[in-house]
């Protein structure tokens, strides 16, 4: 039997994941990727596997019947997302597939936290003067006292919220699910675009849905406080950035800190870019030495399960 593997932090580690492969007499092939494999690219790869371990990849419809023409027999999306994953197509055309949930909770939350630190102290943008031969010393905010709207009361928004609390922050979840967690009592929740008016912060840690597809964008940003700073950890889609430009362009919005964007990665032209007090990620939050292993494992495992391994 062949995999293929097309995520990249899995790919970045794997040749510790081979002899895994290797003892059930598996072959494990990873193409080259920079984010995500066209919908093209994938039709041609996928049939000619068993299995397929999925990345933020187009896995839509049209590449799982192509694969369910070749040999694909099962897959599993690596990660927590699965909003490039169209699961009921996979589900009709009988291919067995699963995600890893709960992966990542504690390492974007990190991210997430480390990024509300670097908007507010201009860490990184002191780090770029500095480099330059500058020797800048804009002032702060500081976090104590600060409200923090939160998007997405789930594992990562947990353990978020777990860190700006541990700041002093005043955090209001937005999640229509909601529910009171041990240790963040303190925890308010509200309806969207409720309270907007509040937040110094918002951080988006939330799934992307057909319901939530640009939640920020110019009429909800009009709603929040002047000089808004926002961090987004989970899906680009939730920000018009054309919106987001303009924004920050008005000074309605003071900066930004974006792990993920709508096109990934970043394209040349985007306005975003003219924004020198932004921070840009490489949609790379969830990728420590420790969470690749855990979802790697959990995501073989599974696919085993499926092939009969």
């Amino acid at each position: 039997m062949k995999v293929l593997v097309t995520c990249p932090p899995m790919i970045g580690l794997i040749d510790t994941f081979k002899p895994v492969f290797s003892a059930k007499g598996i072959e494990v092939d990873c193409p080259h990727v920079v984010q995500t494999l066209s919908v093209e690219e994938l039709k041609s790869l996928v049939p000619q596997y068993d299995g397929w371990i999925i990345g933020d990849d187009p896995a839509t419809k049209e590449v799982f019947m192509a694969g369910k023409l070749g040999k694909l027999k099962a897959a599993v999306k690596w990660g927590v997302g699965v909003d490039n994953v169209d699961f009921v197509a996979a589900k009709e055309l009988e291919i067995p597939i699963a995600n890893t949930p709960r992966m990542f909770g504690t390492e974007v939350a990190d991210i997430a936290v480390g990024y509300v630190i670097g908007l507010a102290r201009q860490t990184f943008f002191i780090d770029r003067g500095v480099r330059l031969g500058k020797w800048l010393k804009p002032s702060g905010i500081s976090l104590s006292e600060k409200t923090v709207a939160l998007l997405g009361f789930g594992d990562i928004g947990r353990n978020t919220a777990k860190r700006l609390l541990a700041a002093d922050m005043r955090v209001i979840a937005y999640d229509p699910y909601f529910q009171p967690a041990a240790g963040l009592e303190t925890v308010e929740s509200a309806q969207w675009p409720n309270r907007l008016d509040e937040a110094d912060f918002i951080v988006l840690t939330c799934a992307l849905t057909p319901d939530n597809w640009h939640i920020l964008n110019k009429e909800t940003l009009a709603l929040a406080k002047r000089g808004l700073r926002i961090v987004n950890v989970a899906r680009g889609p939730l920000i018009d950035e054309v919106a987001l430009a303009e924004a920050l362009a008005s000074g309605q919005v003071y900066s930004v800190a974006l792990d993920v964007f709508e096109v990934e990665p970043l394209p040349e032209e985007s306005p975003l870019r003219q924004f020198e007090q932004c921070i840009f990620g490489s949609h790379n939050a969830s990728n420590t030495v420790d969470a690749v292993h855990r979802a790697s494992e959990r995501a073989i495992q599974l696919l085993f399960n499926f092939l009969g391994a």
